[in-house]
């Protein structure tokens, strides 16, 4: 099943929404070839996801702790503890 929840909210106050399969499986953009484990989108984006039989590679990611911090912050997310 494809859910979708509260992610965050922009530095200029924006909500952001994440959407997911709980199968681990890759979700698909309606009406594009787009594919995604997962979706970051604006909340209200009126995006809607399809699940595949693809499913997610769960390698360990090479990603830092900050590559995605800053990654975050770069999208406008406020990554400050304070």
């Amino acid at each position: 099943m494809v859910f979708s929840e509260y992610y965050g909210t922009r530095a200029d106050g924006v909500k952001l929404s994440r959407t997911y399969s709980d199968k681990n499986v890759m979700i698909k953009k309606n009406g594009t070839d787009e594919l995604y484990s997962e979706a970051i989108d604006v909340e209200n984006s009126g995006y809607v996801y399809s699940e595949t039989d693809i499913p997610v590679d769960s390698p360990e990611s090479d990603l830092t702790i900050e590559d995605t911090l800053s990654m975050l912050s770069d999208l406008g997310v406020d990554t400050d503890d304070n």
